[in-house]
């Protein structure tokens, strides 16, 4: 199969570039019920952090109407069915016309392990009384993102459990802590779960650029299950309220999750399309013993793998991250993720002393050594696949 282009004859423009709008702002969520979270009618915060150059895109990111358009439903079927080898070089071939050889570099930090939820699948998750808890200060953040900032990170990636202590002012005065760390360059990532729309809009407001939040899975039935009764509708309302309040959208899915189907993998790309994320990952299931699905059978690198191609297919501007969980399964796992399309990896900044207890799933790799020491090997490792590091923002396209 053949990914055509854009200015071919016969293609429609698929991006909002092509008639001169906003290509960050005009997609829309599919429809959800109303949240009683959801605080459309209050009064906007104020205006968000001063940044010197907001959703700036480095001369090296060309707008062009040349990008390859998405796949259609019936061509992402398609794609399924292809040898991985095949279906793999047709995801790079996309990710090098849209986003070059460059991988972008985000700094990773896990800023707590402490969890309200109980997630059938996470090892942080409320229930897990074997969890080592623990929740950065104030100043254990900003010196992170300092000493961050001195390295090179252009990104920062909070990332933390729904924590109690976070609850209302708690992540906008983190936020806020962070964006003075990090100042009005450096884009502020934030991955937390679940707010008000309002509370999205304050958070922005704060100086967050983007907000991460996986749907994990598009069949209703199983996230039930898996997240203690929580509907898909409401997550899907929650990514809705986060696109509303006009931080970068992140979203993703697990691969291999146990009652997963064939079909439940073209729906989670079919869904990823739909929202169309700026930043989007996949990760294999990994199980952890000491959570309800320890004894199930985890997900394959093979799985992980084709899902990253085929959503790099399905969203060619997406920014895909090489995931952790791939090389925790398989030694060159996240370099077989940039050879299907993936296009960032994010190295964990997280102090030592706290980083070895945000365990999700076990065997995590890199949790005895600084982040920043990782970032020489990771260039080795990303130029034997003819790529390169970036240290660029890498805002959406």
């Amino acid at each position: 199969m053949s990914i055509r282009l854009m200015n071919e004859p016969g293609v429609p423009a698929m991006y909002p570039e092509d008639l001169g709008a906003d290509p960050g702002r005009s997609a829309t969520v599919p429809a959800a019920a109303p949240d009683s979270t959801s605080m459309s009618s209050a009064a906007a915060p104020a205006a968000p952090y001063p940044r010197s150059a907001p959703c700036s895109q480095p001369a090296s990111y060309p707008r062009s109407a040349t990008y390859p358009r998405p796949a259609s439903e019936a061509e992402i079927r398609e794609l399924a069915a292809l040898p991985l080898d095949e279906l793999k070089a047709l995801a790079r071939k996309t990710a090098d016309a849209v986003h070059g050889d460059r991988v972008l570099l985000r700094g990773l930090i896990e800023v707590t392990n402490h969890c309200a939820m109980d997630c059938l699948y996470c090892g942080i998750r409320r229930s897990n009384s074997g969890a080592v808890r623990y929740r950065l200060s104030h100043e254990e953040l900003a010196e992170t993102i300092r000493a961050g900032r001195r390295a090179g990170f252009m990104t920062f990636v909070l990332q933390g459990g729904e924590d109690p202590a976070l609850a209302g002012e708690g992540l906008l005065r983190l936020t806020e802590t962070a964006r003075a760390a990090a100042g009005p360059e450096a884009a502020i990532t934030l991955s937390f779960g679940i707010r008000s729309r309002r509370e999205y809009e304050e958070l922005r407001a704060a100086g967050a650029d983007r907000y991460l939040m996986r749907f994990e899975t598009s069949d209703p039935e199983l996230h039930r299950y898996l997240r203690g009764g929580i509907s898909l509708k409401r997550r899907l309302k929650a990514l809705e309220d986060v696109r509303a309040a006009g931080l970068q959208l992140g979203s993703g899915f697990m691969t291999g999750l146990p009652g997963e189907t064939d079909e439940t993998l073209i729906q989670n790309i079919l869904l990823a399309q739909s929202l169309k994320m700026e930043m989007g990952g996949v990760g294999p299931f990994i199980p952890h013993p000491e959570t309800p699905l320890g004894g199930a059978r985890g997900g394959d690198l093979e799985r992980s793998i084709r899902a990253t191609a085929l959503l790099r297919l399905a969203v060619p501007l997406c920014h895909i991250p090489a995931t952790t969980a791939a090389g925790t399964i398989h030694p060159e796992g996240r370099e077989q993720m940039l050879e299907a399309g993936a296009n960032v990896l994010m190295p964990n900044i997280t102090p030592v002393l706290h980083k070895k207890h945000y365990l999700l799933y076990p065997g995590k790799i890199c949790i005895d050594e600084s982040g920043f020491q990782c970032v020489g090997c990771l260039s080795v490792r990303v130029m034997g696949r003819g790529l390169r590091l970036s240290w660029e923002r890498g805002d959406a396209l």
